[in-house]
């Protein structure tokens, strides 16, 4: 069953690739091999013990699956799943309202566990350890402490930046992943099975050009296929191919590298405006006009992966590939 508490976390636009493309079980979610036998491991072991599941924390960039592997668990439990964010959450109150509603067993689900302030972090250490929750009733000297027992649950946390997280509460999920960027393959098949559900006619060298500009993301891979079978409807005859997909990302303006306008402005900003860097991000976040969080969380981790630039403590710096990949000639510091 499932119960999502917080309406709007995701974007309208996600919402079609939750209720059609995500996986519903742990067989069905490609790539992952290590991540996916350990939890099916642990699941196996919840379940035949009858417990509710260890707290789970899912460390990566966005994209890469934590959503739907939070709601895979609590369907392989047949658990109840509830879901929130950690800018929803604002005060003590907020969190007591989800724990003390969850019913026993459920998996609740707290995306972007890294923006909790550390007053709110440390009204689940209770929660998580001894299934207590106290709470200040009144004011003043008359105010009182009333601990509430809550029902067995498992806690599931995403973080795209678990450095961030206190080493407190880090150290409170028993099981602890890091998702990886997908290899190729892995985006090719999962291209493929989305094609099926979509009802989209895929050659597969189309479902191949859509893997290798998708970033290593099933997120991005998913988004271009869905552009892709719109183009190939309007401009070709419906049918994904090599060439169809080929055209329709020049259109979206995605290089073969995966790279999209923005990646290459903030190359170009680099490149050309500061002669390669090294650069400040809040410098970099305005030449290129977008947020400083936005770069460093989705944009930087592949353009790194990619060895197009390098953090430095003076800032970033961009490559020889980089020049190169913009057509420029790089720059020799004497």
């Amino acid at each position: 069953m499932t119960r999502i508490q917080t309406p709007g976390i995701e974007e309208e636009e996600e919402h079609e690739l939750e209720v059609t493309l995500r996986p519903q079980r742990l067989e069905e979610f490609v790539g992952q091999d290590p991540l996916k036998e350990q939890l099916g491991v642990s699941i196996a072991a919840a379940r035949g013990r009858g417990e509710a599941l260890d707290h789970v924390l899912l460390a990566g960039p966005p994209g890469l699956g934590k959503t739907s592997l939070a709601q895979i668990l609590a369907s392989e439990l047949e658990v109840p799943f509830v879901m929130t964010a950690g800018p929803a959450l604002e005060r003590k109150g907020d969190i007591a309202a989800f724990l003390t509603a969850l019913e026993p067993g459920s998996v609740f689900f707290v995306d972007e566990l890294h923006r909790l302030s550390r007053a709110l972090e440390e009204t689940f250490y209770p929660a998580m350890e001894d299934r207590k929750l106290p709470i200040t009733v009144g004011q003043g000297a008359g105010a009182r402490v009333v601990t509430l027992d809550l029902p067995p649950f498992t806690l599931v946390g995403a973080t795209t930046r678990s450095g961030l997280l206190s080493t407190p509460l880090r150290d409170r999920f028993g099981l602890q992943h890091r998702l990886e960027p997908y290899a190729v393959d892995d985006l090719h098949a999962i291209v493929e099975r989305s094609a099926r559900i979509l009802g989209v006619d895929l050659d597969p060298d189309g479902a191949r050009a859509i893997a290798a500009r998708s970033r290593g993301t099933p997120r991005v891979a998913n988004r271009l296929l869905k552009r892709v079978r719109d183009y190939a409807e309007v401009r070709m005859d419906g049918v994904v191919t090599a060439e169809a997909a080929d055209r329709a990302l020049v259109l979206l303006e995605v290089d073969e590298l995966g790279l999209d306008r923005l990646d290459r402005e903030i190359l170009g900003a680099i490149c050309r405006r500061f002669d390669g860097g090294p650069v400040g991000l809040s410098t970099l976040a305005v030449a290129v006009g977008e947020e400083a969080d936005t770069i460093e969380d989705v944009y930087e981790p592949y353009l790194l992966q990619q060895g197009l630039i390098k953090r430095t403590p003076r800032g970033r710096v961009a490559t020889a590939a980089a020049f190169r990949h913009l057509g420029l000639e790089p720059i020799t510091l004497l």
